[in-house]
């Protein structure tokens, strides 16, 4: 992510969630914090000013990657966009010393289930609540280890 990236991340995060991040929260992730990864995927064929079609903030918090938010526009998902941004972000975190990774889901997020599910996150609790605007659980899931061959493998399957 860059500079130039942020209106258009935070746009496609307010088209995401009903919740979404507080103005200024991508900025404040890209230049005041050395614990974080901001990537992006872009669409080189899309209209001027619109070609930030996916968005991925990383935590790093000691040996972990806590998936803080990742968002795949609605026009670009199913295309496995999401899945490859998620597993460059974990390498890189892996690359940072990270060893696992842990995030919250809504309960009633199938696709996002699917994605993660698909990338060996196990479930390991529920906090009740915790999405209050849509009033709905979250799963807590978790990856541990970290199989940085694995994610190598997988990045392979894109390229390939």
């Amino acid at each position: 992510m860059r500079v130039e990236d942020l209106a258009q991340a935070a746009a496609l995060d307010r088209l995401s969630f009903a919740d979404p991040w507080p103005q200024g929260s991508f900025e404040y992730e890209l230049k005041a914090s050395n614990y974080s990864l901001c990537l992006v995927a872009e669409d080189p064929d899309a209209a001027e000013g619109q070609s930030i079609v996916a968005v991925l903030v990383i935590w790093l918090i000691v040996d972990e990657a806590h998936i803080a938010t990742i968002a795949v526009h609605p026009d670009y998902r199913h295309r496995g966009i999401g899945r490859r941004l998620l597993a460059e972000g974990l390498l890189q975190a892996a690359e940072r010393g990270a060893v696992k990774s842990l995030l919250e889901v809504r309960a009633g997020n199938t696709e996002a289930l699917h994605l993660y599910y698909g990338l060996g996150y196990k479930a390991v609790g529920l906090r009740p609540n915790y999405y209050q605007t849509e009033q709905e659980d979250a799963l807590l899931l978790n990856l541990d280890p970290l199989d940085v061959e694995v994610l190598r493998n997988l990045m392979q399957t894109f390229t390939s």
